[in-house]
């Protein structure tokens, strides 16, 4: 538990926390070489923030030069470097299961990750999402529930179940694979941390865990921004559920810490180091 502290001052700027996700956004290939920005105020509206805050964003990509701004089209994505494409490979298929709370920036890790290494990424609501919708409407829940515990009992370990088939599916294979969900729960588990890694060893793959820690006042930011769903509950009870959370959580076991707080090093360059040590370990 983090405490009474509900800790939902905000400890980095507003600009700080918008430009790095949408450095992230960049760096995962969601935004495009070359495509156009929305309008300052239509990235006001989208973000929740003030022209301003986003006038201050934009200066600090721009310093970047990660975006830039072009007479009668505004400003412009600038990562000519997305269209190369490069491959990791390893003596023997690695596993690097990816996790953190919701808006911690795990899926955009994975997705820059799997850019960096040309590996699979398998994402756990990608895979799931649209069966375990229905399932929830079945049982006559939401399809947005993942607090009852009709959803933690009966559907999330399914959820898991499925994700990690897919993986191993993947390396039975022969290839590498990044797997990326909250695996909140998993990483505290140290019996199931050890089954899956024997499980791995026996097809001759290795396994990396990843975990992704972000600041609260930033995952507010992307939550709030991507406005999905299933993160109603979560906006709604913010400080309640910042308070039931324990932000500074690691993994018991051996892994990577990745820092996706504003005042953090650019997720690209962490991933690059991340690779950087599984290929000089391997």
């Amino acid at each position: 538990m983090s405490g009474q502290n509900p800790r939902v001052s905000r400890g980095e700027p507003l600009q700080q926390q918008v430009a790095r996700n949408i450095r992230n956004e960049i760096a995962a290939g969601v935004l495009r070489h070359g495509q156009p920005l929305p309008s300052t105020r239509d990235l006001a509206q989208q973000w929740g923030v003030s022209v301003f805050t986003i006038n201050e964003a934009m200066k600090l990509l721009a310093a970047e030069n990660v975006v830039v701004s072009k007479p009668r089209a505004g400003r412009i994505v600038n990562a000519p470097d997305q269209a190369a494409r490069t491959e990791v490979r390893t003596d023997s298929p690695h596993v690097l299961l990816v996790g953190g709370y919701a808006g911690s920036g795990k899926t955009e890790l994975g997705r820059v990750l799997a850019r960096e290494t040309g590996w699979p990424m398998l994402d756990k609501d990608s895979l799931t999402r649209p069966v375990v919708e229905a399932a929830l409407e079945v049982l006559g829940l939401s399809p947005h529930d993942r607090e009852s515990e009709g959803y933690l009992s009966r559907i999330r370990p399914r959820e898991y179940e499925a994700l990690i088939n897919t993986m191993t599916e993947n390396v039975q294979c022969g290839n590498s694979a990044i797997v990326t969900a909250p695996f909140v729960k998993e990483f505290r588990d140290e019996a199931w941390l050890d089954r899956l890694e024997a499980s791995c060893e026996d097809m001759g793959a290795k396994v990396s865990l990843v975990w992704v820690h972000c600041d609260p006042d930033t995952m507010h930011t992307y939550i709030r921004h991507r406005g999905a769903a299933r993160d109603s509950f979560k906006l709604d009870n913010w400080a309640s559920y910042i308070a039931s959370i324990d932000i500074d959580f690691r993994p018991p076991a051996p892994h990577f810490t990745v820092n996706n707080s504003a005042s953090g090093a650019p997720l690209q360059t962490q991933a690059r180091e991340l690779v950087a040590s599984i290929v000089n370990e391997g």
